[in-house]
């Protein structure tokens, strides 16, 4: 899964992806110092998997991980081509959802692309493109829908379809907020049209470090908290430079880094986590003595599917799981005792799965 980080240039995209990856990509106060997009894998922060450590004592350690894409910036008029905008729509098309950064802070030594800071503005820089991309890919639908109509009345339903989805776009609505009427038939159409602006999206309000003690008092985080609210999104502050120098730091100097500036954990761990989340992600977790290790699936999948990703033989042969929560096996201590006090359960193909569920599976092929 992929989340793609996008934003105007120069508002700490890749200064973030940097912290996150230690890709070493190019982070400059100039203009599309990006061009080509980087990718970096990045574990999901996980306090259960050392404390399973602790009891397995396993031979390894594995974390999920949330693949992040930093995609180049973008400017008004990247649908006819202006700064690097094909290349951009290009590389959010292939990304599962959107952390979209937006620069909260004063610095006259790093350029912006517009005069003057206004969040506002650059989210609607950003949302208008992505909106006239998604109005071009649904118009080329209706053009396809009403040549293909002549020998196919059928398709009547869909095109007048595209053209609600059209004029919802033309409004500067975006494709997240729309509402299906029809389920079943409208969503099948929604989804074969991969709209941008479809993408779930967090946040990301990139700060000074003098405004990490009192976040509220950033008037410009302020106006995008509320526009993050009215779309039922969430925003996440944070300073990308003092990240970077956190990221740098052996665990020791870090934590004593945060405890100077009043945090309990980097931001960088806090936005992994959210957009984990903000995929529907859960990790299910596996334990013995070669490996202790987290698994992702879709919130809602169920036992098979969750065994397939250990192994398609495991899906193919599975019999049944044996479960035990996170929390009951700690208190337990052990799984000999979580057996003991019925903390572990038998469950068959129809179980969903739960965050943190500790899970064997037993399977025949």
């Amino acid at each position: 899964m992929k989340l793609g980080i996008i934003g105007l240039p120069n508002v700490g995209k890749s200064t973030l992806f940097n912290a996150m990856t230690h890709a070493g990509a190019e982070a400059s106060s100039y203009p599309f110092s990006t061009v080509e997009a980087n990718i970096g894998a990045v574990p999901v922060p996980d306090d259960r998997l050392e404390n399973l450590a602790k009891m397995y004592a396993p031979k390894k350690i594995t974390a999920a991980l949330v693949e992040f894409v930093d995609i180049a910036g973008l400017v008004s008029g990247a649908g006819r081509g202006e700064g690097l905008g094909n290349k951009f729509l290009s590389h959010i098309r292939q990304v599962d959802a959107i952390v979209h950064v937006v620069r909260c802070f004063e610095d006259p030594n790093v350029a912006h692309v517009d005069e003057g800071l206004d969040p506002a503005r650059d989210v609607e820089t950003i949302d208008l493109e992505l909106i006239f991309a998604d109005m071009e890919s649904v118009e080329k639908r209706i053009e396809r829908t009403k040549k293909m109509l002549k020998g196919d009345k059928k398709l009547e339903f869909d095109l007048a379809y595209y053209e609600s989805i059209y004029k919802q776009l033309e409004n500067g609505v975006k494709a997240r907020a729309f509402e299906p009427d029809h389920a079943d038939a409208e969503r099948r159409l929604f989804d074969e049209l991969f709209l941008l602006t479809a993408k779930p999206v967090l946040y990301v309000a990139n700060l000074a470090e003098s405004d990490l003690a009192d976040i509220d008092g950033n008037a410009h985080y302020g106006v995008l908290s509320g526009i993050a609210q009215n779309e039922g999104a969430r925003v996440l502050p944070l300073c990308a430079k003092i990240e970077a120098e956190i990221s740098e730091l052996d665990d020791d100097e870090k934590m004593m880094f945060l405890t100077d500036l009043g945090l309990e954990r980097p931001g960088i761990d806090r936005l992994i986590g959210e957009g984990y989340a903000l995929l529907g992600l859960i990790s299910f977790l596996t334990a013995g003595p070669k490996e202790v290790r987290a698994w992702t699936v879709v919130k809602g999948a169920r036992a098979p599917q969750a065994a397939g990703k250990i192994h398609t033989d495991i899906e193919r042969g599975f019999i049944r799981a044996e479960v035990v929560a996170y929390d009951d096996l700690m208190r337990a201590g052990t799984y000999a005792v979580a057996r003991e006090k019925a903390y572990v359960r038998l469950e068959g193909k129809e179980y969903v799965m739960r965050d943190g569920d500790v899970t064997l599976f037993r399977f025949n092929v």
